[in-house]
């Protein structure tokens, strides 16, 4: 299951990303030619690229903590507080986005009714971004709770 989540997130953020290309290429294209630029570019750019930041954002968090991190630091601190910090950064991870992502289940159906301005789709589809980036947060960093625990305790 965790490979398959894992290729989901992979699929998304290329997808995301490559139509993020497309549409700006077209912006680009369009402005240095005769053309009009299409009114829907400018938001379709902006809820790709916020889905593309969805979809990585997990994959950052189980690839080696592709975050910035402040080792230095964390290097001045004594070992047995870095273990301390070790096992609660991710807690606190889990903690604040299950929370994040709660709330934006909410925010979902609240956005069912609302319609994008110039491209017409449901607002509850950009919304949707905000459940993903949430969810794979909470799930890579349970997963990384578990592998820190078993960890300390072998």
């Amino acid at each position: 299951m965790r490979k398959g989540i894992g290729k989901i997130l992979k699929i998304g953020t290329l997808l995301s990303t490559w139509g993020l290309i497309a549409i700006v290429l077209l912006q680009i294209i369009c402005r240095f030619s005769w053309f009009d630029t299409p009114s829907w570019t400018e938001e379709a750019s902006r809820i790709l690229f916020i889905y593309a930041i969805s979809f990585a954002s997990g994959l950052a968090l189980k690839s080696s903590n592709y975050y910035v991190a402040l080792d230095a630091f964390y290097n001045m601190f004594n070992p047995k507080f870095r273990r301390f910090l070790d096992k609660s950064i991710p807690a606190v991870i889990f903690i604040l986005f299950a929370i994040f992502t709660f709330y934006s289940i909410h925010f979902i159906s609240l956005g069912m009714i609302e319609k994008s301005p110039s491209m017409g789709f449901n607002m509850g589809v950009a919304f949707c971004s905000m459940f993903i980036i949430g969810a794979s947060l909470c799930y890579y960093a349970w997963h990384k709770i578990i592998q820190v625990f078993k960890r300390k305790s072998a």
